[in-house]
């Protein structure tokens, strides 16, 4: 494989081109191509992004000689299937989050993934923002001394729309799946898997979760406390408490916001880490890194 990482992307929804424009901005990344479940929505995205090939089903991208990796862009509920023909022929695989809808499906997908040899991972794009970078290298050096909890809430007011993806419980809807896996993937960034979970949830009139709470233990009694909803505004934030102080991740934290770095008898620092692209880029980036490796 060369240095570049030729691209493909498995679905055409709004998600996939916001993965193909972050593409235009990556360092080590081209779009080689596309796949749909039909050849008319497949050439309208290539052509849209600027992909050479356009696939009119998903067997016949993931087939593709030309293509590294596949980025995953389907619905929650089809991340299992498609991640698995993927990895049967042999493509990285980046699954746009969730990576699954249940805890055994992403054991089935981890698994195939180790048994055929080939790099697996969750589109987790927050991760992999400069912002975010900056915030892991504040608290390796001890800015807040001992981090002891989290706190972190995503969560909007979606119309009422029953069958749509996000009320629709047979669409793997619902607040968690959607928005709250940023506050658990941050919590987990920061403080490590979780010992012990426990939440409650608001369950609406088509079976799915339009807000909840969460609250994680982790080693050392450290805590997590999460919000999540998609009928229920939130304030986007997120804060990082700790023995010497604590930094806010202000409104739209999941992007890479801005920070605020507060301590006892000190004056505040504001910090602000510039980006290029629009994000997605970056994961791109890290994906590339890890194949070269």
């Amino acid at each position: 494989m060369s240095d570049t990482v030729r691209w493909g992307i498995l679905g055409t929804g709004s998600i996939a081109r916001k993965f193909a424009e972050g593409l235009t901005a990556a360092e080590s990344a081209e779009l080689a191509a596309v796949g749909s479940r039909t050849e008319k929505r497949a050439k309208r995205f290539a052509s849209d992004a600027g992909a050479a090939r356009a696939h009119g089903s998903y067997e016949q991208l993931a087939a593709d000689p030309e293509v590294d990796a596949i980025y995953v862009a389907t619905p929650h509920p089809m991340h299992r299937e498609n991640a698995l023909l993927c990895i049967a022929h042999g493509k990285a695989v980046l699954c746009e989050k969730p990576f699954t809808v249940s805890a055994p499906e992403a054991e089935q997908v981890i698994a195939a993934a180790r048994e055929r040899g080939v790099f697996c991972m969750e589109a987790m794009w927050t991760r992999f923002v400069p912002p975010m970078v900056k915030l892991r290298e504040l608290l390796a050096d001890g800015a807040v001394g001992d981090v002891r909890m989290v706190l972190a809430d995503f969560g909007f007011r979606t119309k009422w729309q029953p069958d749509g993806r996000l009320l629709n419980p047979q669409l793997a809807g619902g607040g968690l799946l959607d928005v709250g896996v940023y506050t658990v993937s941050l919590a987990s960034m920061v403080l490590g898997p979780a010992l012990r979970v426990t939440g409650f949830a608001d369950i609406g009139e088509t079976g799915v979760d339009e807000q909840g709470a969460i609250v994680c233990r982790h080693d050392g009694g450290r805590l997590a406390v999460l919000v999540c909803g998609v009928r229920t505004n939130t304030p986007k934030e997120a804060t990082i408490l700790g023995t010497d102080g604590h930094i806010r991740l202000h409104a739209g934290w999941f992007r890479g916001s801005p920070m605020t770095l507060l301590r006892p008898g000190k004056k505040e620092k504001h910090i602000e880490v510039p980006q290029v692209g629009n994000g997605y880029n970056y994961e791109a980036d890290e994906v590339a890194r890890r194949l070269a490796a």
